[in-house]
């Protein structure tokens, strides 16, 4: 749908381009009417060259804010909004043989990806996510949801080698997964991945069919990688190598390979990694959690990987907040290598969101401040006490701001949220849901207290 152009102004303009983070006092961008970026400057200087062209515009002034690109949360399981606070405080082992698959088991269909992913992605949102990866079993609900609040995702169609309620094995879970993909790949908001759940779980073989058509399709292959240790013992047990070394020697690592967590990598594997021009989500969040660990952030970017930023699901960190999870990757790297300067603000910054856009493969439309890309934007108030003074913008997103200072959101033009409010299509769609919400809840509870 065709929109008048719009002229967006704020007191700092945040980009995040190739060569860095820009910072630009009294900014502005000028969007299309068919939602992309035409112009980024000054606000004099954007104001100047439309009063001179008469083009039609509408003009957005968000005054004492900062507009930066909208955030990506490059590694989640949005349905699991659901159980959120259902397995809390919990060894790995038994959150997940004890909770997470007996409840999965009982309780996911279409019905309970389709609500919870409408309520994941209303608190994106709202928080300044305007992008993310969702891995999870019914892809098809998972589609209807984002796009009926508004939201840009990328599928990784989910891929196992033992049987669960979506699908028998392999041959079924890729045939239901291309099946969606081909369904919605007109939706200019929705992309596809192949999602195998992680080395642990899938054979050599089904790999060597994901790469197959990873490589006829042009897909992303978006799996979770070494995110424990006992997972690296276990694969040097029964493989003779570390998940990273196998996957390459089966020729899955690429420039469209994403590993979420990459938690326990040693050097050989940055250097893998590295060398393959692959991406990690760092989840810090979960892996606190869950005691995983914490990631090697700042020799992976040393090394040259592209590095994003994920929530990993609301099951196993309880809030999809990308703020949150910025100010984690920069704290937890300064402890980890022992050095204060280990990631930046900036850093932090460029990883949750042009960093995650490479690794989506979404670059060329989203992640940045640019022309020619999607207006994928983010507006965040500055006059609230904890923001003030403000010398730095960058380093205020990063250590001082939180979710609940997004006052506008905009996806590909869009907007998604206007001062704290969600679209009015957005809103009436998650309320639809909320029975349906509430009525999983109940049966949560009942199954909280039950033992595997």
């Amino acid at each position: 749908m065709q929109r008048s152009a719009q002229l967006i102004t704020a007191q700092w303009l945040i980009t995040a381009h190739e060569s860095g983070v820009q910072t630009i006092e009294s900014g502005a961008v000028h969007v299309d009417g068919a939602g992309h970026i035409v112009a980024v400057g000054t606000a004099t200087e954007l104001r100047s060259a439309l009063d001179r062209s008469g083009a039609a515009h509408t003009v957005v002034d968000l005054g004492a804010s900062i507009l930066m690109p909208g955030l990506i949360n490059a590694h989640t399981h949005a349905a699991m909004s659901l159980l959120r606070g259902a397995a809390d405080d919990m060894a790995l082992s038994d959150w997940l043989q004890k909770r997470i698959w007996p409840m999965e088991a009982a309780l996911v269909d279409e019905s309970f990806v389709l609500v919870g992913t409408q309520l994941a992605a209303a608190e994106m949102l709202l928080g300044g996510t305007t992008t993310c990866a969702d891995m999870y079993f019914y892809p098809k609900s998972a589609a209807n949801a984002f796009l009926s609040m508004g939201m840009r995702a990328q599928l990784a169609l989910p891929i196992l080698d033992f049987p669960t309620r979506y699908a028998a094995d392999p041959d079924a879970y890729l045939a239901l997964g291309l099946e969606a993909r081909d369904e919605f790949k007109g939706e200019a908001l929705l992309s596809f991945a192949l999602g195998p759940h992680a080395p642990y779980t899938v054979g050599d073989a089904t790999f060597a069919r994901i790469n197959a058509y990873a490589a006829e399709l042009g897909m992303v292959v978006h799996t979770h990688l070494q995110e424990t240790a006992q997972e690296v013992v276990d694969a040097v047990a029964k493989n003779g190598v570390r998940p990273t070394e196998r996957l390459q020697k089966l020729g899955t690592l690429s420039p469209d390979f994403l590993g979420a967590h990459g938690v326990h990598l040693n050097d050989a594997d940055i250097a893998l990694l590295a060398q393959n021009n692959a991406s990690i989500v760092h989840c810090p969040s979960s892996n606190l959690k869950l005691a995983s660990g914490i990631a090697p952030v700042s020799a992976m970017l040393k090394a040259g990987i592209n590095v994003a930023l994920g929530t990993d699901g609301a099951a196993s960190n309880n809030r999809l907040d990308l703020f949150e999870e910025m100010r984690l990757m920069a704290l937890l790297a300064k402890v980890k290598a022992n050095n204060a300067t280990a990631v930046t603000a900036a850093q932090a910054f460029a990883a949750a969101t042009l960093g995650g856009a490479r690794a989506l493969g979404l670059s060329d439309t989203t992640g940045s401040i640019a022309p020619g890309k999607a207006a994928d934007l983010v507006a965040v108030a500055t006059s609230r006490v904890g923001m003030t003074p403000l010398y730095d913008p960058v380093s205020h997103l990063v250590y001082a701001a939180t979710r609940d200072d997004v006052t506008d959101v905009w996806v590909g033009g869009d907007r998604r949220v206007t001062n704290r409010v969600l679209a009015a299509n957005a809103d009436r769609a998650l309320n639809d849901s909320m029975p349906a919400v509430n009525a999983f809840a109940t049966r949560v509870r009942a199954l909280q207290h039950v033992d595997a």
